[in-house]
């Protein structure tokens, strides 16, 4: 052991002085204090001393320091482990060493073993305590550690067989109520068998003394008070057997109080009651102040944890329970009160993810409750993970339920899902592919339907139900609709094509389709009667014309009248009839037996009273019927005296009888029909019908009877003037033998001279008669005149009808062309390619509707010969490239071969109407594309062979365009028919290709106005050949002065091109229109022999006064040529006439060139961009006026797409009245047929107003007949447009005039 002294312990106290002791005397203290450190007394200490005690004394108080700094920190780990508790502490002793540091080494490391082997310890004892039977001893132990720790374990594993029977004893008595149990304990002795004794023992007396009690209690509970345990107990079990059945016999009074207080309370909800029980004390006094205690505490209690539980159920978490309360109570308001806390948060946070999740819409939020654990915490995940797992399925479904909203029926929801989830992922992904296969049956259906025009398709989605059932069943409904009504429709026009007016519209329809059906059904109805007339009119006339002229080669009166009544009753189905011929004395007496002049009408019985002589009779018994009447006598004299037909339409029985070889029978019907020419009777003619005559009948007997009457006075003038004839001859004759003998003597001459004088006599009345013929036949000619009238009137009501029907049918498709074209361009991008495809049907249907009213228009034109014709010269290349770039790709399109070809001495230019050339060809070249399903077609233009061209034309020159195909031919006994309207080779072409059978007889009909002829050859199954032969121009032929002038400029002016030649030039920059410069007035004249232009803009500082010069020499010319006079010195004198139109300003002339030029040319230029058009009328105000609420909405669509501000009214006063409010109106499109006051008179009516009176207007109307234009313009319009309008041209008119 080390002796040398720490420096740094406290040096011993020194006595102020020292003095030397003796040796004894130290080693005394010395002794005692080893004495006090044997003795556990470590504070004692030596003084110093001299010497080697000194020393000693040094060893011995640092000794003692250390063992005291050992001792302390021993102690306190001691204190700390044995005593507090306080496991792994260790005792710090920094200065020890040797022994002193093993001892401290060795107590740290008891401490610690003893920490370590403690604390395991008691982690399975508290295990134990906490329940939890399954953790063991695992630390390193020896000796008695060891012992306790094998003990443990053996411990904890009886207890745990133990708990686990007694648990299961103890939960089958305590908590199933399952009595009877016994704890079976294997492998135990000692005191756990008898501990497992004793619960056994205990669960069989607890048993069947808690059945006993149960027994009572039950009986208690059952209202049975006179029950008792006679259980044999001991203890408390004894004393709660005495206090039960104290308790059932107290009860029974107590029981009223008590049930009516737990009554109100507990059952009727009535807090605050209090029980009344009088006459007891002792316990049940005080159960009963109890009772009534715990019923106001209760009450109180109740109460405000019922306020704050009804907060919560409102959804207020603000409130709390304030009542006072103890024990469990004060527990539950406690952990009531956190769980309001708890779930105020909890609501807010998950109110914040629902509100983002479920309203807002932002998937992907969490709900975040930092302080929250056990259910709140499981709660808050399961929260979580619900919005997790709802945000994926629903961003999946959305993505899915969006591709479908775009189109895109191939995307599948595949997110993991369950539940209804699943249900709902198999509902979207089942619902797509129905969706997809029902968008395919749809797509077909509408593709057969609407492009192919394969009526009666239907949709076939199999595996559907309910909504997508009755959508597919509505699709195929809304199919067989169409395709019945449709086909009602084309049956009705095909019916009435074929002749047929007999049929109507019947299919049911309601909406645009029923306004087409009653339209066709009033068109047919109206061409019935208008075909019923015109068959009846037909057949007067025919049957008229043929009985006049069958009577015109008879003589005789008799003859006439027997053909008369052998032609007539057949006619009329008549069965009876007769014909009386007027004469005025015995027929014997007469020349011929015929029919002579009455006077007048009077009576008197002389022989020479007018009679009627039966002459003819049909189906007549000639015995015992009457001959003869006067006039009045019977109805046939009264008929031929009132000049009147008479008619009996219900004979009574026995008046007559009409017999045949079979039997007989009365007629029903009689006519009488007298026969005279002006006032002079010539016959009666009475006919019986077995049935009944109809009003044409009649209309026919009565014309006829005029008819009749002309030819027998025509026949009794005739015969007349034969008789007077044979009389001037004999007479002649007479006089010759006379002559001879004047030489016998005077008396013999003035005899022959009165003879000539009788003559001359009979001569006059012959003129006479003549005059009468002559008169008879310029009242044939009248009568020729009336029905020439009449034609004309029917020609006229045609040409109205045909206006009508073409107004009707334009109205409704100029909306319906206008807005599908405005869908089919999809400005906004907002339509799918199948949509803008739909949209392109419809409007390509419309224009096919429009293209077949125009072709009848047309031909009606060319039957009345009001077709115009405008002939022009233009180069072949020009048509022959216009034929390429439309038909190629139509060829295309069903892969046939498209060839085009010009023969050497074919001309370069030709000289005709090149739109009708265009459209003959179209026609043509239309039918060959579609009658051709393999092979070619080809254009081929050549000079015409010799042995084509017509009779009387073969000495002239003429150009041949020969249209040749591969197609399906046709028969050699069509070849003709063809041309006719509404003609087709045969009944199965128009079903299988379309077409209305218009386009050839238009095309032969234009040809013929074009000075040519069309003319096929073909074969069936190899091809067809049309052939259009035009005549040929003539070398430097030139223009006659009738043709109509084509679109070119004439600008003259010194030194050309100059300023004006420029100016004109921009003017007309975007039209189809030339412009041509002259520098004289001699070569002007010339350009104007060459090809006269549509307009002269003239420079009136010609030098030479070439200006009058010119203006002199176009005011002798036949057609007139407006001028436009440009001077810069209007003050200066200029000259005059009356074509001229004088401009100062170069502004001026730009805007009155580019008006006089006309509105761009019909052909529309190719629709820009939406992007590149617009905004092109921002800024201005257009006033469409138009009764047709479709088309104003189509008219403004198209305005407001190029920026413009559309104003509407519906008649001509409404459009005045709107006018007259929105001055900064900048154009007016106006309808012509509307109410009130049309577009004419609202024309005019705004010409006449100052204000407005140079506002642009255009006519936009259905009327398409060439007089409308001209009508329209004359009004005050500056432009006419017809309907349906395209909407490309619409706006470039519409620019045109609001730029100049």
């Amino acid at each position: 052991m080390d002796s040398t002294p720490d420096p740094k312990a406290p040096e011993p106290e020194r006595p102020a002085q020292q003095h030397a002791e003796p040796d004894g005397v130290a080693l005394r203290r010395l002794l005692a204090g080893l004495t006090a450190v044997r003795d556990g007394d470590l504070s004692l200490r030596l003084p110093d001393a001299p010497g080697v005690l000194g020393e000693i004394s040094g060893v011995y108080n640092d000794m003692a320091e250390r063992l005291s700094r050992l001792n302390a920190e021993v102690t306190r780990v001691a204190r700390e482990v044995g005593t507090e508790g306080m496991l792994g502490g260790q005792a710090e002793v920094p200065q020890a060493v040797g022994a002193w540091r093993e001892l401290a080494d060795s107590v740290n490391a008891m401490a610690g073993n003893l920490t370590a082997q403690v604390r395991n310890i008691a982690q399975v004892t508290t295990a134990v305590a906490r329940g939890d039977l399954t953790r063991t001893i695992a630390v390193d132990a020896q000796g008695e550690i060891l012992e306790l720790k094998n003990t443990v374990n053996t411990m904890v594993e009886q207890l745990s067989s133990f708990a686990a029977e007694v648990t299961r004893v103890a939960r089958e008595v305590g908590t199933e109520g399952i009595l009877g149990g016994q704890a079976d304990v294997r492998g135990v002795s000692g005191t756990w068998r008898d501990l497992t004794d004793s619960v056994n023992f205990m669960a069989g007396n607890l048993t069947a003394q808690v059945r006993s009690i149960a027994q009572v209690a039950t009986a208690v509970a059952r209202g049975d008070l006179t029950r008792k345990t006679d259980v044999v107990a001991r203890g408390e079990i004894l004393e709660l057997k005495s206090t039960v059945n104290t308790m059932v016999e107290q009860l029974s009074s107590f029981a009223g109080e008590v049930t009516r207080v737990a009554r109100e309370v507990g059952t009727e909800g009535a807090l605050g009651g209090q029980a009344d029980v009088r006459g007891v004390s002792g316990t049940w006094r005080d159960l009963t102040d109890n009772v009534n205690v715990m019923a106001a505490n209760l009450t109180g209690q109740v109460r405000s944890m019922a306020q704050v539980a009804t907060a919560v159920a409102r959804g207020d978490l603000s409130r709390r329970v304030t009542v006072e309360a103890a024990g469990e109570v004060a527990e539950l308001v406690g952990a009531l009160n956190a769980m309001v806390d708890t779930l105020s948060a909890f609501a807010a946070e998950v109110t914040r993810v629902a509100r983002e999740v479920g309203t807002d819409g932002t998937l992907g939020g969490q709900a975040r409750l930092p302080n929250v654990a056990g259910t709140w915490k499981d709660l808050t995940d399961s929260v979580n993970f619900m919005a997790h797992n709802l945000t994926s399925q629903v961003r999946n479904i959305a993505q899915v339920t969006t591709a479908v909203a775009r189109g895109d029926l191939t995307r599948k929801i595949d997110v993991d899902a369950r539940g209804e989830i699943l249900e709902l992922k198999n509902t979207v992904n089942t619902m797509v592919e129905q969706l997809s296969s029902f968008a395919a049956e749809v797509t077909r259906v509408a593709r057969e339907v609407g492009t192919e025009g394969r009526l009666g398709g239907q949709a076939e989605v199999e595996g559907v139900s309910g909504t997508w059932k009755r959508l597919t069943e509505n699709v195929n409904e809304l199919a067989g609709n169409l395709t019945r009504q449709v086909r009602a429709i084309g049956e009705v026009t095909s019916a009435v094509t074929a002749g047929d007016l007999t049929r109507s519209v019947t299919v049911d329809a309601s909406g645009e389709v029923a306004d087409l059906k009653d339209n066709v059904n009033v068109m047919v109805e109206s061409l019935r009667e208008t075909t019923r007339a015109n068959r009846e009119q037909d057949w007067l006339k025919t049957h008229l014309a043929r009985l006049t002229g069958m009577i015109q080669g008879r003589r005789e009166p008799a003859a006439v009248a027997e053909l008369l009544m052998d032609e007539l009753c057949p006619l009329l189905g008549a069965q009876y009839g007769t014909c009386y011929l007027a004469e005025s004395g015995p027929a014997e007496n007469r020349p011929g037996g015929g029919p002579a002049e009455q006077p007048d009408d009077g009576g008197g019985d002389g022989p020479d009273r007018p009679a009627l002589v039966r002459a003819a009779g049909y189906g007549h018994p000639e015995a015992g019927a009457p001959r003869r009447f006067g006039l009045g006598e019977s109805l046939i004299g009264q008929a031929g005296r009132s000049r009147r037909p008479i008619a009996i339409t219900e004979l009574p029985p026995g008046y007559a009888e009409i017999r045949s070889g079979l039997g007989s029978g009365p007629p029903r019907e009689l006519l009488i029909q007298p026969i005279a020419m002006e006032d002079r009777l010539l016959g009666v003619v009475e006919v019986a019908t077995l049935h009944h005559f109809t009003d044409l009948h009649r209309d026919f007997l009565e014309r006829l009877a005029q008819d009749i009457g002309t030819t027998l006075a025509t026949l009794l003038a005739n015969a007349r003037t034969d008789e007077l004839l044979q009389e001037s001859q004999r007479l002649t004759a007479e006089l010759q033998a006379r002559s001879e003998q004047l030489v016998d003597g005077q008396e013999e001459l003035r005899r022959s001279n009165a003879e000539l004088g009788e003559k001359a006599e009979l001569l006059a009345a012959q003129n006479r008669d003549i005059e009468a013929k002559n008169l008879q036949i310029e009242q044939a000619r009248r009568e020729l005149e009336e029905r020439a009238r009449q034609l004309t009137s029917a020609s006229m009501y045609k040409s109205e009808f045909l206006a009508n029907m073409s107004h009707e049918l334009r109205t409704p498709l100029n909306s319906l062309l206008i807005l599908a074209q405005l869908l089919a361009q999809n400005p906004e991008g907002n339509l799918t390619g199948k949509q803008v495809e739909y949209a392109e049907v419809i409007r390509s249907a419309g224009s096919d509707l429009l293209q077949l009213i125009n072709d009848i228009l047309d031909l009606s034109k060319v039957e009345a010969g009001k077709l115009d014709v405008t002939v022009e010269p233009f180069p072949l290349r020009e048509l022959l490239d216009y034929v390429d770039t439309t038909f190629r790709p139509l060829a295309a399109e069903k892969n046939l071969e498209f060839r085009i070809g010009t023969a050497p001495g074919a001309p370069e230019e030709l000289r005709t109407d090149q739109a009708r050339l265009r459209q003959i060809l179209r026609n043509l070249l239309s039918n060959a594309v579609k009658f051709t399903d393999r092979g070619f077609v080809e254009l081929t233009v050549e000079a015409a062979r010799p042995g084509e061209l017509p009779t009387g034309q073969r000495e002239s020159a003429a150009v041949a365009f020969r249209v040749q195909d591969s197609g399906i031919g046709i028969g050699a006994d069509h070849l003709e028919s063809i041309f006719g309207a509404f003609q087709q080779a045969d009944g199965t072409t128009s079903r299988k290709y379309g077409g209305t059978g218009l386009g050839l007889s238009i095309s032969r009909e234009l040809a013929r106005l074009l000075g040519g002829a069309v003319s096929a050859e073909s074969v069936p199954g190899e091809g067809s050949c049309f052939t259009l032969l035009l005549p040929a121009p003539a070398p430097a032929e030139a223009a006659e002065p009738a043709e109509a002038a084509e679109r070119r400029i004439l600008v003259v002016e010194p030194d050309p091109p100059g300023l004006l030649t420029v100016l004109a030039r921009s003017a007309v920059a975007d039209r189809d229109t030339t412009v041509d410069s002259a520098a004289d007035p001699d070569s002007a004249l010339a350009a104007l022999d060459r090809r006269p232009p549509r307009l002269i803009v003239l420079d009136l500082a010609l030098p030479q006064d070439g200006a009058r010069t010119l203006l002199a020499a176009l005011e002798r010319r036949p057609a007139p040529v407006p001028v436009i006079g440009h001077t810069t010195t209007p003050d200066a004198p200029l000259p005059d006439g009356d074509r001229l139109e004088i401009t100062t300003g170069l502004d001026e002339l730009r805007e009155r060139v580019g008006k006089a030029a006309g509105p761009p040319a019909d052909e529309p230029a190719p629709a820009a961009a939406p992007s590149d058009r617009a905004g092109r009328l921002a800024g201005r105000t257009v006033l469409v006026v138009d009764d047709d609420s479709r088309n104003v909405y189509a008219l403004s669509a198209a305005l407001e797409r190029e920026g413009a501000t559309a104003l509407h009214a519906a008649n001509g006063r409404t459009g005045l009245a709107l006018l007259r409010a929105h001055p900064e109106t900048d154009l007016v499109l106006m309808d012509l047929m509307m109410p009130e006051l049309d577009g004419y008179a609202a024309t005019a009516a705004i010409r006449e107003s100052a204000e407005h009176a140079n506002v642009p207007i255009i006519a936009v109307t259905a009327k398409a007949l060439p007089d409308d234009r001209a009508r329209s313009l004359a009004a005050g319009a500056d432009d006419h447009l017809t309907k349906p309008v395209d909407t490309t041209h619409l706006i470039t008119t519409v620019l045109h005039w609001l730029e100049s």
